[in-house]
């Protein structure tokens, strides 16, 4: 079996698991071999503005390796288990990703291969709700793209965000 295999098998072992800790699975991937495999479980917020804390990512993770330790032909041999979120440079492809990052600073790559960044307002059915950066709150209205427009997004790193923006 090659890895894809086994990361598609595990998934479908692990989905129910993650989704038991109200949690959404967005990734599993297996890599290295032997005594050097590791086995990465990216999980987040199944929708809407907020993070995961330390505390229920410890309990999925002992969740997730005991659902794993029960079945050993599942996972035979060594291997290290990683339960993680997506970081803050992951790629935002979804409207779901989109909404996970409300309030945040993004730069977006249109269909048109056009950049524009904005503080996402919403990401509702119509599209995406973007506040461009402006000097002041008043000087610019939110921007409308619909999804067909929409391609990927990547939330900018602020060190010092405005109080009222969500994040």
């Amino acid at each position: 079996m090659n890895r894809s295999d086994i990361s598609r098998s595990l998934r479908e072992v692990l989905q129910p698991v993650v989704a038991g800790a109200d949690l959404y699975l967005e990734e599993v991937s297996v890599t290295g071999a032997g005594k050097q495999r590791r086995v990465q479980i990216v999980v987040d917020l199944p929708d809407g503005p907020g993070g995961v804390d330390s505390e229920a990512l410890g309990d999925l993770s002992r969740d997730v390796s005991n659902r794993l330790d029960a079945d050993e032909d599942l996972l035979p041999g060594p291997y290290l288990l990683e339960v993680t979120t997506p970081g803050v440079d992951r790629s935002l492809t979804e409207p779901r990703h989109f909404r996970r990052a409300q309030g945040r600073l993004v730069s977006v790559t249109t269909a048109q291969e056009d950049t524009i960044r904005g503080r996402v307002v919403d990401a509702a059915d119509d599209g995406l709700h973007l506040q461009p950066p402006a000097r002041k709150k008043s000087e610019s209205e939110p921007i409308l793209l619909p999804w067909s427009e929409v391609g990927e997004g990547r939330i900018e790193v602020e060190f010092n965000p405005p109080k009222d923006s969500g994040s």
